[in-house]
């Protein structure tokens, strides 16, 4: 692996890294604390620039497109624990809108090992709205002990994202990366078709 390669993977590891260390430090808290805050704020951080510096160096390969997005779920689930910590009430007042985004994302991620044969790393508009939400609510809680009702509104969101992806899974023919919107899905959807149609005519003539 050389140095170009190396900048947004070790990006990818320091946060896979740094959901542990946020789910220790609540256990140490057990409260509301500012630190808790600029720990969780450095996840999304450092997951905006890995897929930025890919980009920019060249190195944005589907290895590590599905590498950032199992590191961002195993992420997200030790939030959740460290929110459960220094707030328990947040989480059992969304425990239902909880339940459904983790059913979700568990039964988008079969569809995709099932389809594709991998897991789809779509970055869609509506889940980059997701994120900018959640970071805002967990942050308020993780530092204030305040936003449930952001939580709430971030949880509803990714519900809606969630859809959309399991959506896209289901009406693209193969796997295909950087979706960003329905109707970006459907065109490359309608150039699949197309093309597979022509090599039959091709093959039949």
């Amino acid at each position: 692996m050389n140095w170009r390669s190396a900048i947004p993977w070790s990006l990818v590891v320091f946060r896979f890294l740094l959901g542990p260390a946020i789910v220790i430090l609540a256990w140490r808290i057990a409260a509301p604390d500012i630190w808790l805050g600029i720990l969780f704020l450095a996840g999304p951080v450092s997951d905006i620039f890995d897929g930025v510096l890919a980009r920019r160096l060249g190195t944005a390969t589907s290895k590590l497109r599905i590498a950032d997005t199992i590191v961002d779920s195993a992420f997200y689930v030790c939030v959740l624990i460290a929110v459960g910590q220094v707030n328990w009430p947040a989480i059992r007042g969304n425990m239902w809108l909880i339940v459904a985004v983790i059913g979700l994302e568990s039964a988008r991620l079969v569809l995709d090992l099932v389809k594709f044969g991998r897991i789809a790393s779509y970055h869609t508009y509506t889940a980059k709205i997701w994120g900018l939400l959640l970071m805002v609510a967990v942050g308020s809680v993780l530092c204030f002990g305040s936003g449930s009702w952001l939580l709430t509104v971030a949880l509803i969101w990714g519900i809606v994202s969630e859809v959309e992806g399991m959506v896209f899974s289901l009406i693209l023919q193969e796997w295909v990366h950087d979706v960003k919107s329905l109707s970006r899905a459907l065109a490359i959807r309608r150039a699949t078709r197309a093309k597979t149609a022509a090599e039959v005519s091709a093959s039949l003539s």
